[in-house]
């Protein structure tokens, strides 16, 4: 299966400064819990933003040179990240970031999308073209942790969307 996997801010937000506007340890981990043991595609920027990268990540990038960690390779394009990530035989994960989402949407069955009910400041917004309103809402869960930066509750709602018919793989 190819899912995709992210968080948004009340107000679109989805990055700031190559990292998350927020700091909510427990939503963090859901991610980290979610995508263990997957195959993933990432995006440069997202890729050099994580402390941590497992082995079999995709990285889109046309920089040639690009070093990268151990069990990570360079693609071209997110269609050349999925069907490397797809040869593994395991899931797949897009992990981001904005641009990466935007063109690897149709061929996600599911899109595991935290939904942070609060507004943060940030530099990159969700990408307004991913219809997710046309997808199925498979399930939802709201828990509410506390944001560190402000020191405020804040409800997130983890929501897994499904497509009906996402486009295959050539």
């Amino acid at each position: 299966m190819i899912a995709a996997i992210g968080a948004v801010a009340s107000n679109g937000m989805l990055g700031l400064d190559g990292w998350l506007p927020w700091d909510i340890p427990e939503e963090l981990a859901y991610f980290e819990r979610t995508v263990a043991g997957a195959a993933l595609v990432i995006g440069r920027l997202t890729y050099e933003s994580m402390d941590v990268v497992p082995p079999d990540s995709f990285v889109v990038s046309r920089q040639p040179g690009l070093s990268l960690r151990p069990g990570c390779v360079r693609v071209d394009s997110v269609e050349a990240g999925l069907r490397a990530a797809t040869a593994t035989g395991k899931d797949v994960f897009v992990i981001g970031g904005a641009s990466i989402y935007e063109a690897a949407w149709p061929y996600c069955q599911r899109f595991y999308l935290t939904r942070i009910e609060m507004p943060f400041a940030g530099d990159t917004l969700f990408p307004e073209s991913i219809p997710l309103a046309a997808w199925h809402l498979v399930s939802e869960e709201r828990q509410t942790y506390r944001e560190r930066k402000s020191g405020r509750d804040v409800l997130c709602r983890f929501l897994q969307y499904e497509q009906d018919n996402p486009r295959p793989l050539r």
